[in-house]
């Protein structure tokens, strides 16, 4: 199996799959057969602070300082900035090297588009990467807003909502945890919320001391969802996942961050599928809100039918878009990507800085085929902020596309891909008003 960027050899991909991965470059016959003609590039923002600061409840559930992080709550890090440069650079040697352009090209406004939420960590995860990509393109980051607000293109808001379409997301959402529902979530995650309460040492945590009946909400496992119109999905306050979602979030980003592992861990010694355990709590929370196919293709129909546009357009090259993991959860589900779990990660679905990278590709007769890869940094990569190139690249995972079939070379036809488009489109328009 190739991907479009490197040939990819991995087992079929279902939930929670025994992963064989490993990378090689492309094959010189494989550039031969195939010219790239563009790339369509969703991405998550690199490395930001958490979204709490210290004196909220995620540092009163604690007895432990987190770690002083070098931007504002919410903003992307010193740390960040480095990671995502370095993604462009590595970003700049593969579209060099597959021709799609030239060594020090400066680009037409034709030919690249860089658009970002308007919020600081988006804004500024797509001006180093695109430092690292075109150093002397000066290329112009695309925002809607005054930073920090939310563009209706990333919002993953839903702008359809009845009786029926919550019946049905209900009734998805249920089905993940099987006969028990979203207690049945709850009950699977409950090893990872242990660990969560061990590695904070709660019982020790101004929060214990108080008695604060916050706390209860640790074993409560009855998450309620809310769908409201022009809004995103969301979790009522005073459930376990609900509340240990945001310790989960600080906790992955500490240890991308933090090189001192124990430090990280808050004195504990944790392994690295104790770090994935840390980290499943915040997946389960996204596939929870965001992974249910009618609330996906409720909140990812703008960038749908965005990216479906640069896909069609002309003299369009490069399209790098900035956003969520929200975004890239939504999108990948409405699009009818097969379970994956990636690996050399702890965030298995959308680790942070990843980039879903749809690829149109020409072949000598004109036929045009596509490939879906998710690209990110690994676990090492990010904390040893490793510099990469096409001798070491970052983890390139081929996504597949239930129901379509891929050619000998692991390409799609691009008249299937783009019906695929379509139905996520047409499958908007028939949610229930």
């Amino acid at each position: 199996m190739k991907s479009s960027l490197l040939k990819i050899a991995l087992a079929s991909l279902f939930l929670f799959p025994a992963v064989s991965f490993a990378q090689t470059p492309r094959s010189q016959d494989f550039k031969d057969k195939y010219k790239l003609k563009e790339a369509v590039v969703l991405s998550r923002h690199n490395i930001r602070s958490p979204l709490s600061d210290s004196k909220s409840a995620l540092g009163r559930m604690t007895p432990h300082e987190w770690n002083k992080w070098t931007a504002g709550k919410s903003e992307l890090t010193l740390r960040g900035g480095v990671l995502e440069t370095e993604m462009g650079q590595y970003f700049r040697k593969w579209a060099v090297d597959a021709g799609l352009f030239p060594e020090n090209y400066e680009p037409t406004a034709d030919d690249l588009n860089v658009i970002a939420n308007s919020m600081q960590r988006c804004i500024a995860t797509a001006q180093y990467f695109t430092s690292g990509f075109m150093p002397v393109g000066s290329v112009t980051v695309n925002h809607r807003y005054t930073p920090s607000k939310m563009d209706p293109l990333f919002n993953p808001q839903l702008t359809k909502v009845s009786p029926a379409f919550v019946a049905e997301a209900m009734k998805q959402i249920n089905a993940m945890g099987g006969k028990k529902g979203i207690v049945g979530i709850n009950e699977a995650t409950e090893p990872d919320y242990n660990l969560m309460i061990e590695v904070l040492d709660v019982d020790d945590s101004p929060m214990a001391k108080e008695k604060d009946p916050y706390l209860d909400a640790f074993k409560n496992y009855n998450t309620e969802i809310v769908f409201e119109k022009y809004k995103e999905p969301s979790m009522k306050s005073g459930s376990a996942l609900k509340e240990l979602n945001s310790a989960s979030d600080a906790f992955i980003l500490q240890y991308y961050e933090q090189p001192d592992t124990l430090a990280a861990a808050f004195g504990h010694k944790l392994s690295r599928k104790d770090w994935e355990k840390l980290a499943h709590v915040k997946d389960t929370y996204q596939d929870v809100l965001f992974t249910a196919p009618i609330v996906a293709t409720n909140v990812a129909y703008p960038l749908i039918q965005y990216m479906y546009d640069e896909l069609r357009s002309p003299d369009r090259k490069f399209t790098f878009l900035v956003g969520h993991d929200s975004n890239l959860s939504a999108v990948a589900t409405a699009l009818g990507v097969e379970e994956y779990e990636l690996p050399n990660a702890i965030e298995k679905k959308t680790p942070i800085g990843s980039k879903i990278v749809v690829e149109k590709f020409v072949a000598p007769d004109g036929e045009e085929y596509a490939d879906v890869n998710i690209v990110y940094q690994s676990v090492d990569q990010l904390r040893n902020m490793e510099l990469l190139d096409l001798d070491n690249p970052p983890q390139i995972y081929q996504l597949s596309l239930k129901g379509l079939e891929k050619n000998a070379d692991g390409l799609y036809k691009m008249a299937d891909v783009a019906k695929r488009f379509e139905e996520a489109l047409a499958a908007y328009e028939a949610i229930p008003m």
